[in-house]
């Protein structure tokens, strides 16, 4: 359960009194009128009824320009009521705002991002290079280009422009700089790369796009439900970095058969992380507030579905023409 504390006109009283009666509030308080006439409200709500709080809040005390919604967690609630059944219904999702502030974060293209990917790809390329499966995850766990995607699926699934534009352009200029440091590397490094490391991330399977799809959704859920210590798991598990430093390796060192194949199986990550992000938040009913905004982002999950799964086919053409080849 959170503590949803509102400060509004003191006229609102009766407005807000009447929400927290609707959602079921397990308390409601109202608190000191202050001398600029807005007054503290706050309200104990049960989880499951927390995204209906806040959007019935906003749509109607919406015109107001001074109020503020602020949610509060609540670590424990005691006494125990004796009548209170032992087997609690725990939430199974994270409220709009919350989400996309978590998820908005890893569209930010600042320092630290750029900083992440160059450490990433430092890291991934001396494990590639030495066959040391321990150093390419951790390269993995790293992670800075799965955020992008993740943030541009959210943004499709509420008609959010501005956050897709940021999440491409994140994404995109994360993936050149590691390509790039790698082409580098691959141009300067001696020797060969035929290694066992370097070559699993030459070849895209139809089970390399099976596995990205899983993990793209595990990725997805974990972050509607809350349980974003998955995300370690998932990181692993759909690694954006690696294939995208074979890539750039193999460019540098001359094999462009190899290089494709690693961009091929980098492209299919890509792609099938989104799909099954955007489906998944389709599934759980992550959409906007208004029934306009909703029916905009309607179209626009619609379109990029169905845009991801033909890019997703045409993939699949060319996994089968280059595998006969």
């Amino acid at each position: 359960m959170k503590y949803v504390e509102i400060i509004a006109s003191a006229g609102s009283k009766n407005t807000i009194s009447a929400i927290a009666k609707k959602v079921k509030a397990l308390d409601f308080r109202v608190g000191v009128l202050g001398e600029d006439g807005m007054q503290q409200m706050r309200m104990l709500v049960d989880d499951n009824n927390l995204q209906e709080t806040l959007d019935t809040l906003q749509t109607v005390l919406g015109a107001q320009p001074t109020i503020r919604i602020v949610v509060l967690p609540v670590y424990a609630d005691l006494p125990k009521k004796k009548d209170e059944p032992k087997d609690e219904k725990v939430s199974s999702s994270i409220i709009r705002e919350s989400l996309y502030q978590e998820v908005a974060r890893g569209a930010r293209l600042d320092s630290n991002y750029i900083l992440l990917v160059i450490l990433a790809t430092t890291v991934a390329a001396i494990g590639l290079i030495e066959n040391n499966v321990a150093v390419v995850i951790g390269a993995m766990v790293i992670a800075p280009l799965l955020g992008p995607n993740l943030a541009l699926s959210l943004g499709t699934a509420l008609g959010d422009g501005k956050l897709m534009l940021n999440s491409i352009k994140t994404l995109f200029i994360g993936i050149l700089i590691a390509i790039g440091m790698s082409v580098v590397i691959g141009l300067l490094w001696p020797g060969q790369f035929h290694n066992h490391e370097i070559m699993s991330r030459t070849n895209a399977s139809l089970d390399s796009i099976a596995l990205a799809l899983a993990s793209g959704a595990a990725a997805t859920l974990s972050l509607t439900t809350g349980l974003s210590g998955v995300l370690v798991g998932v990181m692993v598990a759909v690694a954006l970095l690696p294939p995208a430093v074979t890539m750039g390796i193999m460019l540098g060192n001359g094999q462009m058969h190899l290089a494709s194949g690693a961009g091929l199986l980098l492209a299919i990550n890509i792609v099938c992380v989104n799909l099954a992000s955007k489906s998944i938040f389709l599934f759980k009913g992550i959409r906007p507030r208004t029934w306009i905004e909703k029916k905009k982002a309607n179209k626009a999950m619609m379109r990029y579905i169905l845009g991801w799964i033909s890019t997703l086919t045409a993939l699949l053409t060319f996994i089968f023409f280059r595998g006969s080849s």
